[in-house]
């Protein structure tokens, strides 16, 4: 019987001759058996009768299994410790030869043979186990195959990059369905494989790819790679290590499209102009082939194309022209970042919000996104906060200059408006008090006349001055009910057509019944009573005033006032909004006013949401138009 030692027992691993029920015993302490006295000295126990040898402990297995012949000699392993023991064993009395206790003694050493084999094999399970457990413990991927390109392992590293498909295949194959791919998203032909490559030979160092996951999650990798040579130089197979630098790259990336884009916003006056430097800036750091960015218009909420940034990306053209309205209408919906994607390509669509004001959106298509996550999506999240800063800040400044510019105006208004009426009642209240109460009582009725005319110059200034301030502020209340534009038009235009009459203009109306805005029906009617007023008194002579109301867009209605008079230099088409300006012509055909009308007409259309300005037309003449929000269906 051969036993082995497992501790502080002892196992049978081979027997000859043994009643089944020996075997059956299992493993048995070694403290209490003649074998366990075998290993536990390292020397043999030949006995000729165990039942009476003292070295035998009483409660010994052997004693119960009637056992009287025995010899006993160790196995030992490779450094010549006892392991375990050959035991020859008989139930009778046993008289040892000398040949017989030799030939177990070679039996012995022929286990010895057996013993150091098993801790070879042993040696190599054990430091394969360190290495597995050390390979699956590792960060970096690893893959390795034989010589026949067969993959043997992969560790867990590498299965997380691969995601659930599988990998255990022939090299080939595997390299057919490549979860390595170029950037435009191509799978890498077998050749350029570099588990591959190394398999030939090659020795891979430091080579950038992209990997594609069974679920198609896009990461950037790093890759070694080197085959496997046995002792004489023979090809064994190959391995290579995969390291995600996924989240290295995109803060490098991070890092340089953010400085891109500040210096873009730092150095542009408009937004206009920074607007294709961001999306060139954004395209190139991540390689994205096509950017766009949407600004709202103030007057209609409406948001139009305002940059855009553009590789040779033909297969993008339909999909961006067809998904666009949608993808901008999901955003202003959400306020939020939108994702969205077709077979070929992938976008991502972020606000550039202010407040509760969204501005501006940045709209990004690309053929392959690198597992865009929330970092990807917060990064852009925060180049849209950088326009949207920039949009406040050029607002800040516009607002500062005409802050300064009104306080030019109130200066002005001291100093001419105010004064020269003041300057006129002053004069004829001195006028009264020197003059003979005779010759004054016949002079009353033209000195009332005056005080009078110039009295209602100061009131009407005074009040439109209130008027405008309360506008500004928002401490006016303006209604916001469903307004008949058309009927509120065809009501001023009769209104004023006496005075046309009187300065031989013809009024034209052309008017669409389906106007309906919303908002403040007196002060609409304001803003028509004075650019209809404006129309006519500008109109040198017989002449004709169109007015015009239509719809050029579902969401827009727009009211036009054409006149064929003094016209507007270009330079001043933005000006005479100001307060109190008055072109050159204006003042040298000596047309009353004091120039509050225009200002007062867009404060109100701006607190509808809408804008007025001038638009050219051909000479001589005036075109004004408003563009107010229509109510939605």
């Amino acid at each position: 019987m051969i036993l082995l030692a497992d501790g502080d027992r002892l196992g049978i691993v081979g027997t000859s001759g043994v009643p089944a029920e020996w075997a059956a015993t299992g493993p048995t302490a070694a403290g209490f058996t003649v074998a366990g006295l075998v290993v536990r000295t390292n020397r043999p126990v030949i006995a000729e009768d165990l039942t009476t040898d003292p070295r035998v402990p009483h409660q010994a297995p052997a004693r119960d299994l009637g056992v009287r012949g025995y010899a006993g000699y160790p196995v030992r392993d490779p450094h010549g410790n006892a392991v375990g023991l050959l035991a020859v064993m008989d139930s009778r009395l046993r008289l040892w030869t000398a040949d017989e206790l030799d030939a177990i003694e070679d039996a012995a050493q022929a286990c010895t043979a057996f013993v150091a084999e098993r801790f070879a094999r042993d040696d190599v399970d054990t430091q394969r186990r360190f290495l597995d457990t050390l390979l699956q413990g590792l960060q970096t991927g690893v893959v390795a195959c034989d010589a026949a390109g067969q993959i043997v392992f992969a560790n867990e590293a590498l299965h997380q990059l691969t995601g659930s498909g599988p990998l255990m295949r022939p090299l080939e194959d595997w390299s057919r369905h490549s979860y390595l791919v170029d950037p435009q998203g191509r799978p890498l032909p077998p050749e350029q494989v570099p588990l591959f490559r190394a398999l030939s030979g090659d020795r891979v160092h430091d080579e950038e790819l992209l990997i594609r996951s069974a679920e198609g999650r896009i990461r950037m990798v790093t890759t070694d790679a080197q085959p496997i040579t046995g002792s004489h130089g023979n090809r064994l197979g190959a391995v290579a290590c995969v390291r995600d630098i996924t989240d290295q790259r995109m803060t490098e990336r991070f890092h340089e499209v953010e400085s891109a884009v500040s210096d873009a916003l730092a150095h542009a006056e408009t937004v206009r102009e920074a607007g294709p430097q961001v999306l060139r800036a954004v395209c190139a750091g991540f390689d994205w082939p096509h950017a766009q960015l949407w600004l709202a218009d103030e007057s209609t909420g409406e948001f139009c194309l305002a940059a855009e940034q553009h590789a040779n990306t033909d297969s993008l053209a339909g999909p961006v022209a067809a998904r666009t309205e949608a993808i901008i209408e999901a955003v202003r919906k959400s306020g939020k970042a939108v994702r969205f994607s077709e077979e070929s390509w992938t976008g991502l669509a972020v606000p550039a919000s202010s407040g509760d004001r969204t501005p501006a959106i940045l709209v990004f298509f690309v053929n392959l996104l690198q597992d865009p996550g929330d970092v990807l999506v917060a990064f852009l999240c925060g180049v849209a906060a950088h326009v949207a800063e920039f949009l406040e800040r050029r607002r800040a400044e516009e607002l500062t200059v005409a802050l300064a510019q009104s306080r030019d105006e109130y200066l002005a208004l001291i100093d001419h408006e105010l004064r020269t009426p003041l300057t006129s009642i002053s004069a004829y209240i001195d006028l009264l008090r020197d003059s003979d109460p005779g010759t004054a009582a016949d002079e009353l009725p033209d000195i009332l006349d005056v005080l009078g005319r110039n009295s209602t110059i100061l009131r009407n200034i005074v009040e439109d001055l209130l008027d405008l301030a309360g506008i500004d502020n928002g401490h006016t209340a303006l209604a916001e009910e469903p307004v008949d534009l058309a009927a509120t038009v065809t009501a001023a235009a009769r209104a004023a057509g006496p005075a046309a009459e009187d300065a031989g203009v013809v009024l034209d109306l052309d008017v669409r019944v389906d106007t309906m805005v919303r908002g403040d029906e007196r002060r609409l009617r304001q803003v028509a009573d004075h650019l209809i007023a404006n129309a006519i008194g500008h109109t040198n002579g017989a002449g004709r005033v169109t007015l015009s109301l239509t719809r050029p867009a579902p969401a827009v209605v727009e009211l036009t006032v054409t006149d064929d008079g003094l016209g507007i230099p270009p330079d001043d088409r933005e000006r005479v909004f100001a307060r109190f300006y008055r072109t050159a012509r204006t003042r040298e055909h000596r047309l009353p006013g004091v120039g509050l009308g225009l200002t007062i007409s867009r404060a109100i259309v701006e607190r509808h949401h809408g804008t007025i300005r001038f638009v050219p037309c051909p000479p001589p003449g005036t075109r004004v138009t408003v563009r107010l929000p229509a109510c939605r269906a």
